[in-house]
């Protein structure tokens, strides 16, 4: 079996409504998703010849995922008063808003889903909300 390993990151704000504890508040993360796809099998095309997939393929996907969370606020659907969030947006901050609790853990299977999707062999995503702490899902 072939792995191949990528990465990307972005920094961006959430909350988790309902959490007893710090998270509960607004804070930010450098969040660092870690990409493992696998598979059997090398191409045999003649630009990817010898390749599982080309990293610049895959380090594309995963950036592009990254970049539409980058130095945004994250939440998820129906956590905020539907006042805060006209009142943020009449300030024009970038948002996004998400229909699951913005974890590592659900970030985690956000990528891997979205990657697989993409036609990506994903083997597992890990999401770094801190250096030390992360999460990882496995299809």
């Amino acid at each position: 079996m072939y792995y191949l390993k990528s990465e990307s990151s972005f920094d961006a704000a959430h909350f988790l409504k309902g959490y007893e504890g710090k998270c509960s508040n607004i804070h930010g993360h450098r969040w660092r998703v870690v990409v493992e796809i696998e598979g059997e099998k090398l191409s045999e095309e003649t630009q990817t010849r010898g390749m599982l997939v080309d990293f610049s393929d895959l380090k594309k996907a995963i950036k592009e995922l990254c970049d539409k969370f980058d130095h945004t606020f994250i939440y998820e659907e129906g956590s905020l008063k539907d006042a805060t969030v006209k009142a943020l947006m009449e300030e024009d901050f970038k948002m996004n808003v998400v229909a699951f609790r913005p974890t590592a853990e659900n970030f985690a299977k956000f990528f891997y889903d979205r990657l697989a999707a993409s036609g990506f062999d994903v083997h597992r995503v890990l999401v770094y909300e801190t250096p030390n702490n992360f999460a990882c899902y496995e299809g």
